[in-house]
């Protein structure tokens, strides 16, 4: 008998340990975890992600995506008021998929003591970060990301729930205090 033609086997391997990690923490996930999850031999995975740390990475890259379409789909970006904007996309993200923005952020924080997940980490910083530059200058972007995701993980680590209004008056501090550096930093010139 042949083997199997399954060109979707890679996407089922990754979305299956995000089950595991979203279902049983990190510590829970192995390849035979996933196999058995994805109800696949267990040499596929292998096959597809020879180490632990190579199936992290792609979780990663794929749980990146998640906050990434929900602030592209929101058109937060092409609101007059961002800070309520982003606000809101906060909100849509923590109250959506609570479980989902658990597991992105315990991925995320796994490149502390996971080497191999920083360069993901990282570009998603520098892509969201672009992102953002669409409407602020850099550094106010990059401010932004972390006082974004300095809200998320209270809510996240209290359990509490998400306070939009405290979401929208933090953001649009940061966001007026960008401008007025702007403004000091290139005073106008004239007579």
């Amino acid at each position: 008998m042949g083997r199997r033609y399954d060109p979707d086997r890679r996407r089922r391997i990754i979305d299956a340990a995000i089950r595991v990690a979203g279902r049983d923490g990190l510590a829970g996930l192995s390849h035979r975890t996933v196999a058995a999850e994805a109800d696949v031999p267990l040499g596929s995975t292998t096959y597809h992600f020879a180490t632990l740390d190579d199936l992290l990475v792609a979780a990663l890259c794929q749980a990146n995506e998640g906050f990434a379409s929900v602030l592209d789909d929101s058109g937060a970006l092409a609101e007059g008021d961002l800070a309520a904007g982003l606000a809101r996309v906060l909100g849509d993200w923590l109250n959506g998929d609570r479980p989902g923005a658990e597991l992105e952020y315990e991925l995320y924080l796994a490149a502390l003591r996971r080497p191999a997940l920083r360069p993901v980490a990282a570009r998603w910083t520098e892509e969201t970060g672009a992102r953002l530059s669409v409407r602020v200058d850099a550094v106010t972007a990059r401010a932004l990301l972390a006082l974004m995701d300095g809200i998320c993980l209270q809510v996240l680590l209290t359990g509490g729930s998400y306070d939009e209004g405290y979401a929208r008056e933090a953001l649009g501090r940061l966001i007026g205090r960008g401008r007025a550096d702007r403004v000091e930093a290139d005073p106008p010139t004239g007579t």
